[in-house]
């Protein structure tokens, strides 16, 4: 009875956290955790059997209840992030729970589920003397249950084959791709976590290899033809190329494993941007970079963000850009940012580059070149361990406890960090200044942020619900502190010669897609729309440009590299530079992509084409190997440390 109790209860679990957090209830999941989850029971039942049987039970509540405070733990985190926590992440747990407040709420909000996840165990609580188990296990049932939990699992593994080899498949989700979200959908959650389990042990990279299903081409009537960016695009008369002189032959020559010829090899091959009219233009002027909490394109408004919507009417207007959502939220949106690199799978991509070479990014590049560069952030210093990252980024870094002394108020004033820290370089030209905000946090509510509620009578009379009010009130303070560092930068004489540039980390995942389409003022989908987001790009004086092209803020490094006239090599870069005439690409989390040809849904299996587009399934899948080809080596590029090897060979 308590083998079959635990089979019962994990399937259960499983079951209302799929519901909770999916929304699917009967799918790939409804099989695979049943099957997956026998296993488990038997496991956890062979712990208990080797305890007296009077203490059997109690074990068995002990081990129930971790399973289910571990169901608890990471729906509450999905709720919050929108993401599961790694193994890896939750040896940082202490970091998260920083923000008790916001766990707290989302407790109280989801109380219902938690009290059915907590079901099982209050039931063996109760009846736990009553669940009968055999008074004496001998060696024998002990070693056939074993044989039962091996078998078992390989006759599940053998049914993944049932659905095909496709993306995000059962058996791709358990093999291939690591898609945590969708994995505990299909899978189980304790078979996703499980292999989270495996591959950060075993340091396990995502494989690589050709796309050969079957791909369904459909024409997308509701969406508009995407027009490249175009304007003074001329490339120079003899066509020059943003490269660097490297030697890849010498690397692949002194290669040590067929690993790295592999990466030097796909590094060489690939096809670099070509400068353009705008490579250079702001050569010798100061940079300003805002990467802002929780930012988006609806909070621009004419009435409570003017300096923001001044920003967007008179600078460059990117009319198509994305902001992905990726596994660590604002720590991997800043090194999508700073880096144009998709972060790694189940680490901390940006705080892993402490130990790096990092000669590309801005801070290090312009530092070369004699700025004065430095990084601001008005949360704690060594949150997500940027007091180790940004200084390898190239920056002097100072937040909050770390040369930062702004009020101790949850979220900090981005206003209070700009009217601190720009007498700190505003002298020193030429300067490059990087800012990571937190007035923009969840939660969007006037009770539980202290920045909500300070601007809460500015938007008292929208005709909105109170949280999308919460919502544009915080972001009213980064507004704000943009208007005082414009006012500081004018003051100073160096507005003129400063470009600044401003866009998200992701989109606000505190937000619910009901509160984001109410901002939007039309239905969101979940998609693509969702993470449709804007970067400002403004310098005073200038005439405005559209950019109707699509990007992403993996695009932020090469274009702002380009404008700046900073050696590089495009090669290296997920991001393309936005002003060159290299096809556009827009890669999100999912693997779902977006050209100017059309979008890829990876979790239909879909191309949608805009009209007109001559699109076939040989484009469609030579997109796809492409973009499995960046995520692969990006996570080989932080993995190997493999700048170090571009800086041993470069030729001068």
């Amino acid at each position: 009875m308590l083998l079959i109790y635990f089979w019962i209860a994990i399937y259960y679990l499983e079951t209302v956290f799929r519901i909770m957090s999916s929304g699917k209830i009967i799918g790939p999941g409804t099989f695979y955790s049943l099957i997956f989850g026998l296993p488990i029971a038997i496991l956890c039942y062979l712990i208990c059997s080797l305890f007296k049987e009077s203490r059997r039970n109690t074990v068995g509540l002990g081990i129930i209840g971790i399973i289910t405070i571990l169901f608890m733990s990471q729906f509450i985190y999905f709720k919050i992030f929108r993401m599961f926590y790694s193994l890896y992440s939750a040896t940082k747990a202490g970091q998260v729970f920083e923000f008790w407040e916001i766990i707290f709420m989302k407790v109280r909000n989801n109380f219902m589920t938690i009290v059915l996840m907590f079901i099982p165990f209050i039931a063996l609580l109760l009846f736990k003397d009553k669940v009968k188990t055999i008074k004496l296990v001998q060696m024998k049932d002990r070693v056939y249950l074993s044989v039962g939990v091996v078998g078992i699992q390989l006759i599940g593994i053998c049914t993944l084959l049932f659905a095909g080899r496709a993306i995000y498949t059962p058996y791709d989700l358990y093999f291939k791709h690591d898609y945590p979200v969708v994995a505990a959908e299909k899978l189980g959650l304790m078979t996703t976590l499980r292999l989270d389990v495996k591959r950060t042990l075993f340091d396990w990279t995502p494989s690589l290899s050709e796309t050969s299903h079957e791909v369904t081409l459909i024409e997308d009537e509701s969406a508009n033809v995407v027009e490249t960016f175009d304007e003074e695009l001329e490339v120079d008369k003899n066509r020059t190329y943003n490269t660097m002189e490297i030697d890849f032959d010498k690397l692949i020559q002194e290669a040590e494993s067929e690993e790295m010829v592999k990466m030097h090899t796909y590094f060489q091959n690939q096809t670099p941007s070509a400068k353009n009219a705008y490579t250079g233009k702001y050569k010798g002027y100061n940079l300003i970079c805002i990467t802002a909490e929780g930012f988006s394109p609806y909070v621009i408004r004419e009435d409570l963000t003017p300096t923001l919507y001044k920003l967007s009417q008179e600078g460059y207007q990117f009319k198509n850009f994305y902001t992905p959502l990726w596994e660590l939220s604002t720590s991997d949106g800043e090194y999508a940012i700073c880096t144009s690199q998709i972060p790694s799978s189940g680490v901390w991509s940006m705080a892993d580059t402490g130990d790096n070479k990092m000669p590309f990014t801005l801070g290090n590049q312009l530092k070369s070149q004699g700025y004065h560069t430095m990084a601001f952030h008005n949360h704690d210093f060594d949150y997500y361990e940027r007091n180790i990252s940004h200084p390898n980024l190239g920056y002097i870094y100072q937040a909050k406890g770390a040369g930062l002394e702004v009020t101790d108020l949850w979220p900090e004033s981005d206003i209070e960090m700009m009217d601190l820290s720009v007498e700190r370089y505003v002298d020193q030209e030429p300067f490059h200044t990087y800012y990571m905000t937190v007035s923009g946090h969840m939660n969007y509510s006037f009770r539980e942020n202290d920045i909500s509620e300070k601007n809460q009578a500015l938007v008292e009379n929208l005709d909105m619900s109170e949280t999308a009010k919460a919502y544009l009130a915080c972001q009213i303070e980064l507004d704000r502190a943009v208007e005082s560092l414009l006012s500081q930068l004018e003051v100073a004489g160096v507005l003129e010669r400063t470009l600044i540039m401003i866009t998200p980390d992701h989109y606000p995942y505190g937000l619910n897609n009901e509160y984001i389409s109410e901002l939007a003022g039309k239905t969101v989908d979940e998609d693509f729309e969702l993470y449709r987001s804007t970067m400002l790009l403004y310098t005073p004086n200038m005439e405005p440009v559209v950019v109707d092209k699509p990007c992403s803020s993996l695009d932020v490094l090469p274009t702002l590299s380009n404008l700046m006239g900073l050696e590089y090599d495009s090669r290296l870069f997920v991001g393309r530079d936005i002003f060159s005439d290299s096809d556009p690409l827009v890669i999100l989390y999912s693997h779902n992509f977006i050209t100017d040809k059309g979008r890829y849904n990876a979790l239909t299996n879909e191309f949608m084409a805009v009209p007109g587009a001559k699109v076939d399934e040989a484009y469609v899948k030579e997109m796809m190997n492409q973009v499995e080809e960046k995520f692969y080596y990006s996570s080989k590029v932080l993995e190997e440390d493999y700048y170090s090897y571009i800086l041993s060979v470069q030729k001068h």
